[in-house]
């Protein structure tokens, strides 16, 4: 429940003295240290250090920097209706899975939403801005093939939601965390490939250790490892 989860880490630290708010941030001139950063309003966030953790947005944030490192997916995702009061397809009859090498991937049913269902092959190049978050036709037909054919009960199940989300993959599936190689105090995480929430907890002790000085960059999810080729060896 990943939306949850944030909104709840959200109010927790505004709790303990947070200042939370909501902006769109221009592009960061480069610069040898930012002092600040300046949002669409016309605001000025000052700060001694800066963390960019705004997935598939990196590479429009660093265009030069990330252009080539950090590639935009667009992956659709389907939630299906179990038949009416069968509870095989919520947990803790169901757990979460995933199909090797077919790359697919499902989640129970969790708050009524439906049986999730998606194929973890990169889709195509996506912009967040503009693409389009309506599924396609191509998308659902191979979703439904899939779930007829390994879940038979589903197999005329009533589509009960459609999501299009985006990965921000790296050349090989890992992540890209690490020092802005131009501005000494920016911190860079990204390149969660699908794979960034669950590691939440672990990314963010290693970012405030690589902010405070108590850690160095780890060679796999250096800026400098980042192919501009994908070839995902990592899942």
């Amino acid at each position: 429940m990943a939306r949850q989860s944030v909104q709840a880490l959200v109010a927790d630290s505004i709790r303990q003295g947070l200042a939370y708010n909501v902006a769109s941030v221009l592009p960061p001139a480069p610069q040898a240290s930012l002092d600040h950063i300046t949002t669409r309003a016309g605001e000025k966030i000052s700060a001694g250090a800066f963390v960019f953790a705004c997935g598939a947005w990196l590479p429009t944030l660093f265009p030069e920097l990330l252009a080539q490192r950090i590639f935009p997916t667009r992956q659709e995702v389907f939630f299906f209706a179990p038949p009416p009061g069968d509870a095989s397809f919520a947990a803790p009859a169901m757990p979460a899975w995933f199909h090797h090498p077919a790359l697919v991937y499902g989640v129970p049913d969790l708050e009524n939403r439906g049986f999730k269902v998606s194929i973890d092959r990169h889709g195509p190049r996506f912009d967040p801005e503009t693409g389009s978050r309506q599924a396609s036709d191509e998308g659902l037909a191979i979703a439904r093939a899939y779930v007829a054919q390994r879940f038979p009960k589903l197999k005329n199940a009533e589509l009960s939601e459609i999501r299009v989300c985006q990965y921000e993959n790296t050349c090989n599936g890992d992540f890209a965390i690490d020092r802005h190689p131009g501005m000494a105090n920016v911190v860079i995480a990204g390149g969660g490939s699908g794979h960034g929430f669950k590691h939440g907890p672990a990314v963010g002790d290693y970012v405030c250790r690589l902010l405070t000085g108590a850690a160095e960059v780890e060679p796999r999810f250096a800026l400098s490892a980042k192919a501009a080729t994908q070839s995902r060896g990592v899942y």
